[in-house]
């Protein structure tokens, strides 16, 4: 009987976050030989660093996405789109705020500029990206739905209330970054002034652990296999208290989150200064 091989054409899925929080957002995500950049907050040496010790590199990159113009999420985006020759894309009102953000030293060549709309599905070598609204007080905000292959990845990384659109995108996520910024008493009890108090917890600030956990209780399919925490406050919330409130209030609701045995879906943290391990998507 003649033996056959299959060629499969199919390449693995990565993703790996360089930080999550205030102090500087950036992560990627590609294959063997693509790769998309997701906001530009860690400087370019940092970056080059990590890119190092995990034997990567950005010459497989075909360009950057842009959540929102916070310095938190575009600071190196100019330096680091002009040295690798990266096209940025993000929505007008982003780019406009990115040229007037002081934190932005080297600003972005007008030929490396893409302007994208919300709900407009965009493609990016083999990636498509469909940016979606979020409501947060920076000049424009947006998510993004990547779809590779058969795989939905899905990132908000700054959320000051859930839309029913966001819903919508939670719901087909297989993979899915969202914001578990602050615990509740924790910024009640801390030292901020009230007035920032009042615009963290705001409808445009930021979502606590409690109200992302309700989110992934709402909108979570049995099709969602792994979930990122992301942009964690540094001085209103902590890892391990982030990772077990939103594990409970799941289990409170038949949902067991984590690497145990039968969980419904994976669950981490992302470390807010220092890369994280790389995962591969399947």
């Amino acid at each position: 009987m003649a033996n056959f091989v299959v060629k499969l054409t199919y390449k693995m899925l990565h993703f790996v976050s360089f930080g999550s929080g205030s102090s500087g957002n950036c992560s990627l995500l590609y294959t063997d030989t693509e790769a998309i950049v997701i906001d530009a907050g860690v400087g370019v040496r940092t970056l080059k660093k990590y890119l190092k010790s995990y034997g990567l590199s950005l010459f497989s990159a075909l360009g950057i996405i842009v959540t929102h113009d916070h310095a938190d999420h575009v600071r190196s985006v100019g330096c680091l789109s002009n040295n690798y020759n990266l096209p940025v894309y993000a929505t007008l009102g982003v780019h406009e705020g990115i040229g007037k953000n002081w934190s932005v030293r080297k600003k972005i060549v007008p030929e490396l500029k893409r302007v994208i709309m919300k709900d407009t599905p965009f493609k990016i070598g083999s990636f498509e990206i469909t940016p979606f609204g979020v409501p947060h007080d920076s000049t424009d905000c947006v998510g993004f739905a990547i779809k590779y292959e058969n795989i939905s990845f899905v990132i908000m990384t700054d959320v000051g209330h859930l839309t029913e659109d966001m819903k919508q995108y939670i719901s087909q996520a297989n993979y899915l970054v969202i914001e578990a910024d602050y615990e509740k008493q924790m910024l009640e009890a801390g030292p901020y002034p009230q007035h920032l108090k009042d615009r963290i917890a705001g409808p445009f600030g930021h979502q606590s652990n409690s109200e992302c956990a309700q989110a992934l209780v709402e909108c979570a399919t049995p099709n969602l296999r792994h979930v990122w925490l992301c942009h964690l406050s540094d001085e209103n919330n902590h890892p391990d208290l982030a990772d077990k409130q939103v594990k409970q209030i799941l289990r409170d609701h038949g949902i067991v989150a984590g690497k145990e045995p039968g969980a419904d879906f994976d669950l981490d943290v992302l470390k807010r200064k220092s890369p994280s391990e790389i995962f591969d998507l399947y």
